[in-house]
């Protein structure tokens, strides 16, 4: 759903809202929340709004102490986080759900069973993004203004699902991300490992329709 905002000069007054989902929402969702948000609005500043929840979540708590030091270390900030639960009325703003786990996804779509063409996991969406950028590059508009990210973004839900069953990983696994709660620094490092070339792929997806017409 798009929400009215103040954007940049140029751009009229509204934003993608994403959601990124875990269980307790304080290691794996609000990493890829700050992360996504970064990174997507280099590419299109103003134009996205990146939240978090998760189904189990420890409500009211800051980023897990490890998990902020990591993002910190990427130049991110846990500055103003504060987990929620997830919710019907959260979901109901999402233009597209990214779950860290199929579990996660599962529960975004009994929750609200209208995004079951707009939720993915993060991993999974990336490997389609990028079997969109490889194999299907005129399946969404070019451009860098609002209403073309706009149209490409409400565009992109049902794409993906359309060719999710072409690009399915070989071993189903591979669509989550590491929980990293209350265990050893070698699984929060393996927690960034997975989600961070997930979410660079993913603004390479916007890079490149944004700015792929006009470099020809």
């Amino acid at each position: 759903m798009l929400t009215s905002v103040s954007l940049r000069p140029g751009y009229d007054q509204t934003m993608i809202e994403l959601v990124t989902v875990c269980t307790g929402n304080i290691c794996r969702s609000p990493f890829s929340e700050r992360m996504l948000h970064a990174e997507l609005n280099a590419v299109s500043p103003g134009m996205f709004s990146v939240s978090s929840a998760g189904t189990h979540a420890l409500v009211g708590s800051v980023m897990e102490p490890e998990s902020a030091t990591l993002l910190a270390g990427l130049g991110g900030s846990s500055e103003g986080f504060v987990s929620r639960q997830l919710t019907a009325g959260i979901l109901g703003q999402a233009d597209l759900v990214l779950a860290l786990t199929r579990e996660h996804r599962g529960a975004v779509v009994r929750t609200s069973p209208r995004l079951l063409k707009r939720a993915y996991t993060l991993r999974e969406m990336a490997r389609l993004a990028r079997a969109i950028r490889r194999h299907h590059p005129d399946a969404l508009p070019y451009g860098d203004s609002a209403e073309q990210v706009q149209a490409r973004w409400a565009q992109l839900g049902p794409l993906l699902a359309s060719k999710r069953g072409m690009y399915r990983a070989e071993d189903p696994a591979d669509d989550d991300v590491i929980d990293p709660f209350r265990r050893d620094h070698r699984a929060h490092e393996l927690m960034v490992e997975q989600i961070l070339p997930a979410v660079e792929e993913i603004a390479h997806l916007e890079e490149y329709f944004a700015r792929g017409a006009n470099n020809g």
